[in-house]
């Protein structure tokens, strides 16, 4: 057996782990921190809206020697508004100008070809309208509120409703995370961009049952037992399944990121790009989630109940009194292994290390005369005689 594969059959047998759980608050302050720098980058530098939303021009040249730098300065001076520059393979540019209308379209691309040295009909030029855009955000956030609606019933059904609540705030974290880092970093937001957004949904969603379904197992029959806590039998479940999180989330990860790497780094995928960086992004946080936010977050909630916490006191109390009846047990063995006072020991000397001789013992039980130190006289002495006088 691997030792990934050993680690995961310790870790289910209970034999390791690590305290999720007990944790929980240290994972909670991380992810607020990690979500109040998302909601700073968002509300400082905002997202860097692709032209599909604000309106504009595309410009795709033939293949070409130009840089990228030199056609990104070119485009700016030419029509005056911000250009993004992307070569998608074999010196093809792809060059986009938010905020022109065809009159402007039509003069900015005479400019270019005249720049690259080359004829205007070789540059494709295709003028996008912000509505187009808005259709499709309006759309993406009208399916994300519905799908969010249809996780919470269902996994209140299949489940209960704190582990719909669990699963949707993990979802929302996220998404946050993902959003965040787009602004933070500066990726462009495009439509692949929330085709990959509403992909992560499914993603996270299924890493979070996985986990959610050994929990349930595990503490299905949890009012019958008094050995472990709700929170024990949680982080527990919690570490079986955690190889199995783990394995699943690398496997979809590795797809996403050849595609996001070679396709997009090496080969300049364009629309691709934009999907698998969102989905990068987002598995990864929802791997995280899944782990230490969805379990712990359900088991606050549980442990907040009155009968689980009063199952939890007993569970406890039970603990302490066993541990107790120990100790008194391991003292009552100790104290029968001592050797009594005045007695001698293996070695010959008593219990406060003084020797301690057989004659001496004798000499205690026996009346002493005036001399207190006589020995008595021989039992046989004088037998068969009148009297014991010596003749």
């Amino acid at each position: 057996m691997s030792r990934l594969g050993d680690l995961g059959a310790r870790l289910y047998r209970g034999e390791a782990g690590y305290d999720f759980v007990g944790k929980r608050k240290i994972w909670y302050g991380v992810s607020i921190l990690i979500t109040i720098v998302a909601f700073a980058g968002l509300l400082v530098r905002g997202l860097n809206m692709g032209i599909e939303f604000q309106g504009g021009a595309v410009f795709t040249t033939p293949r070409t020697s130009v840089s990228v730098e030199h056609a990104r300065e070119k485009a700016e001076e030419v029509s005056g508004h911000a250009a993004i520059v992307q070569e998608l393979g074999d010196g093809v540019l792809r060059i986009q100008v938010g905020g022109m209308d065809t009159q402007q379209s039509d003069r900015v691309r005479e400019e270019l070809a005249e720049d690259f040295g080359m004829k205007a009909s070789e540059i494709n030029a295709e003028l996008v309208g912000p509505s187009w855009g808005s259709q499709i955000a309006n759309k993406a956030w009208q399916g994300l509120g519905i799908f969010m609606v249809l996780v919470v019933i269902y996994l209140a059904i299949a489940f209960e409703w704190r582990m719909a609540l669990a699963a949707l705030i993990a979802l929302i974290h996220d998404i946050t995370i993902t959003v965040g880092v787009y602004a933070i970093v500066g990726f462009e937001v495009t439509p692949g961009t929330v085709i990959g957004l509403l992909t992560i949904l499914g993603y996270s969603l299924y890493d979070t049952v996985v986990v959610f379904d050994g929990l349930k197992e595990t503490t299905r029959n949890y009012t019958k037992q008094t050995r472990h806590t709700y929170g024990e039998l949680a982080n527990r479940s919690l570490n079986g399944t955690l190889v199995r999180s783990i394995n699943t989330s690398v496997v979809a990860l590795l797809p996403v990121a050849g595609l996001l790497f070679i396709g997009g780094g090496v080969l300049g995928a364009g629309m691709l790009n934009d999907i698998a960086l969102s989905l990068f992004v987002g598995l990864s946080a929802g791997a995280y989630s899944s782990i230490v936010i969805a379990t712990p977050l359900v088991a606050d909630l549980k442990m907040r109940e009155p009968e689980i916490r009063a199952h939890d006191r007993r569970v406890l109390a039970k603990r302490a009194k066993d541990a107790e009846d120990a100790g008194n047990a391991g003292s009552a063995a100790a104290g029968a292994g001592d050797a009594p006072e005045g007695v001698a020991d293996g070695d010959g000397t008593g219990e406060e290390g003084e020797p301690v001789s057989v004659g001496h013992a004798a000499e205690d039980d026996t009346p002493r005369g005036a001399a207190g130190s006589r020995p008595p006289a021989p039992r046989g002495r004088g037998r068969g005689r009148s009297s014991g006088r010596r003749r």
